[in-house]
């Protein structure tokens, strides 16, 4: 097992790696947000090399393929030695009707369906306890239609913040967690939460792309809670191997080929990843790590969420913890951020 760069996750007394394996992507089609057919043999590869390659820490939720990532990281990972067991963290709060599998998922977070979420959890992650158990989205009682976007209503039947907050700060409390955070939150909700119980660590959407949760990276900094970004690589648009032909052969049954990013923003993700390519060069690196070092540059961010589902995958980003780039390369990134016109938020740590 080789070493990578780590960095403690707030005050959880977790050290993960700056880089951690995130199993969405591994989750297979016939559900909502799919990304097409998969190998469940292969992803379960490409998750033994990540950690093979010394990633600490695997990321999933109870939704990504309503059942099927838990069950492939719990697969992966009951093959190694105790001695080399990673990190686990996943999410509660979305749920799902198994005779309706492409329905959007609901948020829920009623006290009864969060215990029964994390009891199904440990069964198919086959661990006796969740090292990080994320609220994946504010309860809103309604569906979830789009990724990235929540229902954008609110149902006199959503659960308050306090109240499913305190549920999670039980469960760390009766040992079935070890650590505790809050997913796709706003500052304000992350204030409120913390009133009640510490916000061990947050995760938010974060790449050179969509820079708008800037707002929660600081208010995690300012409070020592750790913060972990998913989506750096915005969904693999910013690995430097998109072109607009590839985006039009996706299939019908991978999520992004009707996103906005890979349709009305595609060419402005495209020229942003090309304006990586210099920078990577430089550095020795892939497109693929320096927009992850990128991410990995801002104050207060502890480690960067990467999919893959082969581990040849793996291997294009594996070493983007190591890469330290400079004052002018991020002047230079946060030119072509704006020549391009991608995303809104900050341009620059």
């Amino acid at each position: 097992m080789t070493s990578l760069p780590t960095r403690p996750l707030g005050t959880t007394g977790m050290d993960i790696t700056t880089v951690g394996f995130g199993s969405w992507a591994v989750s297979g089609t016939g559900w909502r947000f799919g990304w097409g057919t998969t190998d469940d043999e292969e992803s379960v590869a490409a998750i033994r090399h990540a950690v093979t390659s010394g990633v600490n820490w695997i990321d999933t939720a109870a939704v990504y393929g309503l059942g099927h990532s838990e069950t492939l990281v719990g697969k992966a990972i009951a093959g190694l030695p105790r001695s080399e067991r990673r990190y686990v963290f996943t999410k509660v709060g979305m749920v799902w009707d198994p005779t309706d599998p492409q329905a959007p998922p609901r948020s829920t977070m009623q006290p009864a369906s969060v215990r029964r979420e994390v009891e199904d959890s440990l069964r198919r992650l086959n661990v006796e306890h969740i090292d990080l158990y994320q609220v994946h989205w504010p309860d809103t009682g309604g569906s979830q239609e789009q990724v990235g976007e929540g229902s954008g209503t609110v149902s006199p039947d959503a659960t308050p913040l306090g109240v499913y907050w305190q549920v999670m700060a039980d469960l760390k409390a009766e040992g079935k967690v070890r650590a505790i955070g809050l997913s796709n939150h706003s500052p304000e909700q992350l204030a409120a939460a913390e009133e009640i119980a510490h916000v061990d660590v947050i995760q938010p959407p974060f790449s050179a792309i969509h820079r708008a949760a800037a707002p929660e990276i600081a208010w995690a900094h300012a409070h020592n809670t750790g913060v972990i970004v998913y989506s750096p690589l915005q969904s693999g648009l910013l690995t430097g191997t998109f072109s607009a032909e590839r985006v039009a052969s996706l299939p019908a049954d991978d999520w992004r080929a009707s996103h906005p990013d890979f349709t009305t923003g595609l060419a402005a993700g495209l020229q942003l990843a090309d304006a990586l390519r210099p920078i990577a060069a430089r550095h020795g690196a892939t497109v693929a790590e320096t927009a992850i070092a990128w991410a990995l540059a801002w104050p207060g961010l502890t480690g960067a969420i990467v999919g893959a589902r082969q581990p040849a995958q793996v291997d294009g980003w594996i070493n983007a913890g190591t890469i330290d780039l400079t004052p002018a390369d991020l002047d230079e990134i946060a030119g072509a951020i704006t020549a391009s016109g991608a995303g809104t938020g900050p341009p620059r740590p």
